[in-house]
């Protein structure tokens, strides 16, 4: 088989239960779409944050391994971009002769431009963001905001606005015709992808836009397909006593908002995910139709929302499946078997770079810590695979390191910051109740088995979260439990 074209639709900060086939925005092209090829209705990304997960998906490793785990163009920055030594897929793409062309967000690196790693840039996002002005991180203007606008705190706010004594005020909904440029950002590639004929190739484009990111400032004809506002979420009333102290100071921030307030947020962000789907239709009308027959198409997203669920909003530490869980859909017509299938395994966004590799012949980079997920395009069940996902944080702008493992009965939540938590996720799939927050005698077996699997994946996947000085030592079960064998946990 010819090598094929990959096309990769990527948003920002869009939950897996918006599009199908769970379908809860309105996303008529993406249904569509769906039903031409795969659905991967399991995918999580391995941190709460556009940085890591981005960096996850270009390099096919985790956090401990590529080095990414925050914001990278934030002045306290704790890293700035992967690795030296970290390949992208990208990297081995361009070296097999494959045409790169980028259009919209990158946040890998604040050293390293796409066109560092083999991509052609469009010009809109050239002009914003070269090599120089990147580097220079000690320039940017993290106190100008406080002092070119002083902040004065008002106890009368606007529609859907936070005052914060000291801080910017903040909307959290609107409207706008292009909300984040991401019209700029289709144009940018629809113009590369009508110029694709069946003679060029093989080629690479990435299109990632910003939406459905906060704000959630959206044109009004998307509001007007949702005339009447949606239902709070079964956990908006959890008052998370039983969590972290973190969790309930960030619900703080947003209970100022009154339910109406939160129903409306969810309208507007509902409709920000059918802009996307508008947006994604035209990418996928841009392309001729034989170019098509064998071009792999990936719509997915870096990291969920909150959406209300436990009275949050945006992302952040509190560690829950809102956050972490994201939409994947794969069309290939020459490459995928009885199309419209849904794969309910754990997949990881560290799984894209291999199949990228693997459907365009070449061999996963050596350190990949993602498996490739052809075999389910061919409609076939790999001999291993994963039955828990991973996910690591340091935390993003405000640091706290967090580690959780999720099966398909039980999650458990590592908070270096504060108490743990573990959830039954089959009594309590929203995660409202904290089982440790009673004890630990009743679940103690359970505990223990997730600790050790948790540790032994920190183990392989160079996790250094494993200082044993007896201040910051506070795990109930430590990383010598990785190497106690299963059968002697009891």
């Amino acid at each position: 088989m010819k090598r094929p074209n990959i096309l990769i639709f990527m948003t920002d900060q869009q939950r897996w239960d918006t599009a199908p086939p769970f379908s809860r925005a309105q996303m008529p092209r993406l249904e569509a779409f769906a039903r031409e090829g795969i659905t991967f209705s399991q995918t999580y990304c391995p941190s709460p944050h556009c940085c890591p997960s981005r960096a996850t998906f270009f390099t096919g490793l985790y956090p401990t391994e590529h080095g990414v785990w925050n914001n990278v163009q934030v002045a306290n920055a704790l890293s700035r971009g992967p690795h030296f030594s970290v390949p992208l897929f990208s990297d081995s793409l361009q070296e097999a002769g494959y045409d790169l062309f980028f259009s919209g967000k990158w946040h890998v690196s604040s050293q390293a431009t796409p066109a560092d790693h083999g991509w052609q840039l469009d010009a809109f996002f050239e002009k914003r963001l070269t090599s120089d002005d990147l580097a220079d991180y000690r320039t940017w203007p993290e106190w100008q905001q406080y002092q070119q606008r002083p902040t004065e705190h008002k106890e009368d706010r606007g529609h859907l606005q936070l005052q914060r004594p000291g801080y910017p005020p903040f909307t959290l909904a609107g409207v706008h015709e292009s909300p984040f440029r991401d019209r700029e950002t289709v144009t940018a590639a629809v113009e590369r992808l009508r110029s694709r004929t069946t003679d060029d190739g093989p080629w690479c484009q990435f299109v990632g836009t910003l939406g459905p990111h906060d704000p959630y400032i959206v044109p009004q004809r998307f509001l007007d397909l949702y005339p009447e506002l949606p239902e709070l979420p079964e956990s908006f009333e959890d008052a998370m006593q039983d969590k972290p102290g973190l969790y309930r100071k960030m619900q703080d921030v947003f209970a100022a908002l009154d339910p109406e307030e939160h129903r409306e947020a969810i309208r507007h962000y509902l409709a920000f995910c059918s802009y996307e789907d508008w947006l994604f239709g035209q990418i996928l009308d841009a392309l001729d139709p034989e170019v098509a027959e064998n071009t792999l198409v990936v719509y997915l997203s870096d990291h969920g929302d909150y959406l209300g669920e436990h009275g949050l909003w945006a992302k952040g530490l509190p560690c829950f499946q809102a956050c972490y869980r994201v939409p994947a859909i794969v069309r290939w017509p020459q490459g995928i078997q009885n199309p419209g299938r849904t794969v309910e395994q754990f997949v990881s966004l560290a799984d894209f770079a291999p199949t990228f590799l693997e459907a365009a012949g070449l061999p996963p980079a050596a350190q990949c810590s993602g498996q490739s997920l052809l075999p389910f395009f061919h409609d076939q069940k790999p001999n291993s695979w994963r039955d828990a996902i991973f996910t690591q944080t340091n935390g993003n702008e405000l640091y706290g390191i967090q580690r959780s493992v999720t099966t398909k009965e039980w999650k458990y939540v590592y908070n270096g910051f504060d108490y743990d938590e573990l959830y039954d996720l089959v009594a309590d799939p929203m995660e409202t109740n904290n089982l440790l927050s009673t004890g630990a005698a009743a679940y103690d077996s359970v505990l223990r088995d997730l600790s050790r699997r948790l540790w032994q994946f920190a183990y392989e996947h160079n996790d250094t979260c494993v200082n044993p000085y007896i201040t910051v030592a506070l795990a109930p079960y430590g990383p010598g439990v990785a190497f106690t064998a299963e059968n002697d946990m009891d």
